[in-house]
């Protein structure tokens, strides 16, 4: 029996709205998730310029990329993950805070049940490895990874028993003290047998994480084509991620940084946050997939044009206050000057280098047009132009056939 076209589409529908529906759940969820979390921090009187900004643009993103990957994509486990991992993550943050205010003069609150939420923090780190793994079309790279999996999820999940455990054994006992920060004071300062099973998970979780991403730099150097330009996505967010937060957390500690210059590298390191989820739903929904070159040889460029121009511009302001005696006003003004003329050679130098190393199809394809538009200059015969373009065009691209037409000679041909 045949089955009907019409009949067909309309049982796929059902599944497929069924996913949407749970999608929507867990987005909205998140949300108001969120909106309690921010409410708690204004009870708290918590810095509301650091802690929500950070907040509301890691849920943000999050939670939009979790949805448009579900919502499109719902056999890719990414998408689940993602969303199921802020939940757990925005129901600890807002535990974490009705714990701290639970121990606020005037505030009368039970904190007993709430354990539970303020021990759910691991559930949503532990979601970020696992999408890095499963990326980009929600399985292993192997078989041997599929176990390794395996055996992270084992891990994540007997940590978690072991935590609620505790809990519950605490509740029992009346032990629901809280520390100095907020947090349960037994999960702060385990004892036990639960600070042994503290020790191991802590000892054993980095060590799967840098497998998990050893495993995508492997795969990157194997894969090609639309596959390798997905990893790419991948691994250009997560360096930005780690980088920024290297360079800037250190930054951010320094006593003497004013609250304007803290204030400027908190939102940049916020939104700098969002760099691995966005990469991660570029990459699975394929949008624009092959603009990550670009992207990559700009940043490497300017970045390493800023650093230049920094390290210029402090050795002439050195130079003319230390060595050639010069007042300060002018040889700052000196320096911007030198500084400013510098930029565009420089940049222009600099972006050559990276594409010759770091995009060399662009590289390659400049060379063949600018090559080409110097003997341009000097042709008078169309025949000879039209042979010329079709030989630039079969060079850099590669196509298995040429048509060029021209107003007055008609129709020029080349296979």
């Amino acid at each position: 029996m045949v089955e009907h076209p019409v009949s067909a589409r309309t049982s796929a529908r059902g599944p497929r709205r069924t996913s949407r529906v749970a999608a929507i759940t867990l987005a909205v969820l998140a949300v108001l998730i969120l909106a309690g979390s921010l409410i708690l921090y204004a009870l708290t009187r918590q810095n509301l310029a650091e802690n929500d900004g950070q907040d509301v643009v890691l849920f943000s993103t999050f939670v939009t990329v979790g949805l448009i990957i579900t919502w499109h994509r719902p056999g890719n486990p990414i998408g689940w993950i993602i969303l199921a991992g802020i939940d757990f993550q925005g129901l600890a943050v807002a535990g974490s805070l009705y714990l701290t205010l639970s121990r606020r003069p005037g505030y009368h609150l039970p904190t007993g049940p709430l354990l539970w939420l303020d021990s759910a923090w691991f559930v949503g780190i532990g979601a970020v490895p696992l999408v890095i793994l499963l990326f980009p079309d929600g399985r292993p790279p192997s078989r041997r990874w599929r176990r390794v999996m395996w055996s992270y999820l084992a891990l994540v999940g007997g940590y978690l028993v072991c935590t609620y455990t505790a809990v519950i054994i605490a509740v029992a006992g009346h032990r629901t003290r809280l520390g100095a920060d907020g947090a349960p004071a037994f999960l702060e300062h385990p004892a036990g047998w639960y600070a042994a099973a503290t020790t191991v998970f802590t000892a054993l979780l980095p060590a799967f994480w840098l497998s998990f991403v050893v495993a995508q730099v492997i795969s990157w150097r194997r894969a090609s084509g639309e596959r390798r330009q997905q990893l790419k996505w991948l691994l250009a967010g997560a360096a930005v991620l780690a980088v920024s937060q290297a360079v800037l957390q250190p930054v951010l500690a320094l006593p003497s940084l004013s609250a304007t210059a803290q204030g400027i590298l908190n939102t940049i390191s916020t939104f700098t946050l969002a760099a691995l989820p966005v990469g991660v739903a570029v990459a699975i929904m394929r949008y624009r997939l092959y603009d990550i070159d670009r992207i990559i040889s700009r940043t490497l460029a300017y970045a390493i044009v800023t650093g230049l121009l920094v390290g210029v511009y402090a050795g002439l302001v050195l130079l003319a206050t230390q060595v050639l005696s010069i007042k300060s006003p002018v040889a700052v003004a000196a320096a911007t000057l030198a500084t400013a003329a510098l930029f565009n050679p420089v940049r222009r130098g600099v972006q050559r280098v990276v594409d010759r190393r770091f995009n060399r199809s662009r590289y390659d394809a400049d060379r063949t047009i600018a090559a080409f538009a110097a003997r341009l200059q000097d042709s008078v015969d169309l025949a000879a132009v039209q042979a010329d373009l079709a030989s630039v065009v079969h060079q850099a691209l590669e196509p298995a056939h040429v048509t060029l037409w021209t107003n007055d000679r008609g129709q020029y041909t080349s296979h």
